[in-house]
């Protein structure tokens, strides 16, 4: 089902990345993985730098919530540096295999991912019709940003080394869970605010439902994007449904 941007009067959109602009399994068999696998290095290089520093406050913020609650998380580091690594290593795997949308781990995957993008080890990957869709937005001067539980760095970095080249002079605003949840609604409202439209005239699109759903109550226009390999969704979700970018027209 096409989504007519003109009949709606949108003049901004606002992407979700995974099911939506990249593939799932981009994520789940490449990303996730590579940040699993080069997380000690990581921390043994950097474990005294501020950044990792910070970090590492808000993962203890986490993992202090996560013992209020009862849910039995690994030990918090203690003792020598070496001691620690090895702690942390294994909080961070727990809130990954619980797909954790953490700000702190996030954060740090991001931080893990910068370097193998740097090294070429790590490519981006988005659908074959995401790039031809950001640049005919961008020359009808509409704004385009992305909202997605990754880090804003990890956004940057996925669009800015994508097989297609750098699509980061399409992308006007990066959000993530800095911002609040995704299915909050506030947070939707925050995005338009920062945006400065009104959410009547923002389109969000996104392949979870209960995301649309939230946007939706913010105001905003929503679109399901139905992928290979995206996760089944109610069959009464009430959203507009799209399967690629080449579906939202006008204006």
């Amino acid at each position: 089902m096409a989504f007519s941007l003109t009949t709606a009067s949108v003049r901004a959109i606002v992407l979700d990345i995974e099911g939506t602009t990249t593939p799932i399994d981009f994520v789940y068999g490449v990303l996730f993985p590579f940040a699993r696998s080069h997380v000690e290095d990581y921390l043994r290089q950097n474990f005294r730098s501020e950044e990792l520093r910070l970090d590492l406050a808000k993962l203890r913020e986490e993992y202090e919530a996560d013992i209020a609650q009862r849910l039995a998380p690994p030990s918090w580091p203690a003792g020598s540096p070496v001691a620690q690594v090895g702690s942390i290593v294994a909080y961070f795997q727990w809130l990954m295999d619980r797909d954790r949308k953490s700000t702190g781990l996030k954060s740090l995957q991001g931080k893990i991912w910068r370097q193998g993008y740097l090294d070429g080890a790590l490519k981006g990957r988005v659908f074959p019709d995401v790039p031809p869709a950001l640049e005919r937005w961008h020359r009808k001067n509409l704004s385009i940003s992305i909202f997605s539980s990754g880090s804003v760095l990890a956004q940057k970095l996925l669009f800015a080394n994508t097989d297609a080249g750098d699509l980061t002079e399409f992308l006007r605003g990066y959000f993530d869970t800095t911002t609040g949840p995704k299915i909050a609604e506030a947070s939707y409202r925050q995005i338009a605010a920062e945006l400065r439209f009104p959410p009547l005239e923002v389109l969000f699109i996104s392949d979870e439902s209960t995301e649309l759903d939230a946007a939706k109550s913010a105001g905003m226009h929503t679109a399901l994007c139905v992928r290979p390999g995206n996760r089944p969704q109610p069959p009464d979700h009430g959203h507009v449904t799209i399967k690629n970018f080449g579906e939202i027209v006008g204006p």
